[in-house]
């Protein structure tokens, strides 16, 4: 009874620090390295894996649109597959968190980037010639778990895997900065940020475009650099520097 009340004093206690405290997997690095990786998965879908867009579903709907307002109708169902496996992946990272948490061993944030270089080493091992749907539900799948995970980068609401948002979030800070002196220093940190997210992004898409013609297939297994430098990270917070706090959630969820 005495050990209970102790744990749940801890528990306690690890809730009140997290207020102030965020988690390796909300730190700003780990989400512009995630933000590379999906930038990098974003042009290898387009440019050898079907011309579909893995981590964002409105340019898939725009292209179904077209081809429906065509007549097209066999071309338009074809990117439902993406929409479709994006929204699986959506449903399973809600899913999978709290079974992953009873583990008690490591986060559900640092599995799924383990799971993401796994996955994409065997996708890297996919000749072109095999069905691009294949790896167009394989990479949709994974950019929606790790949208959905990875929310908040040290309280600021992030997205790794496309930038609408982030766009958004400059034109706001750009009034906030003009209109507003007294946040005009929040402000500028903020935009900051999400000028780097996009930045991160456009670099890992830059590198895999060029890289593409040379590297064919393999060229995904670029996206394991940044990933797993991730990985190597968050296991070690999980398994040390963290590890009393594994039942705490990260911001945002």
């Amino acid at each position: 009874m005495q050990e209970q009340f102790t744990n749940e004093k801890q528990r306690e206690l690890h809730k009140k620090l997290h207020q102030d405290y965020y988690l390796t997997c909300e730190q700003y690095y780990i989400f512009e390295l995630l933000t590379v990786a999906g930038g990098m998965m974003g042009l290898y879908t387009y440019m050898l894996r079907g011309a579909v867009f893995s981590n964002a579903q409105t340019g898939n709907i725009v292209k179904m649109s077209a081809e429906l307002g065509q007549g097209n109708f066999r071309e338009a169902f074809y990117y439902l597959i993406p929409f479709t496996a994006y929204v699986l992946g959506t449903i399973l990272s809600e899913i999978l968190p709290q079974k992953v948490k009873r583990t008690k061993f490591i986060r559900w944030d640092t599995l799924l980037v383990g799971i993401e270089i796994a996955v994409l080493f065997l996708v890297g091992l996919m000749p072109l010639t095999w069905p691009d749907q294949i790896a167009q539900v394989i990479i949709n799948f994974l950019c929606a778990m790790q949208f959905n995970t990875f929310r908040q980068a040290e309280g600021v609401p992030m997205a790794t895997t496309f930038l609408t948002n982030h766009v958004r979030q400059i034109g706001i800070s750009v009034v906030r900065i003009i209109k507003h002196h007294e946040q005009e220093a929040e402000a500028r940190a903020k935009m900051a940020k999400h000028v780097k997210i996009i930045l991160a992004f456009s670099a890992g898409g830059t590198i895999v475009t060029a890289l593409a013609p040379s590297m064919g297939q393999y060229t995904i297994w670029l996206a394991m650099i940044p990933l797993s430098a991730c990985f190597c990270v968050m296991l070690q917070s999980d398994l040390v520097y963290e590890k009393a706090m594994l039942d705490v959630t990260p911001h945002g969820h």
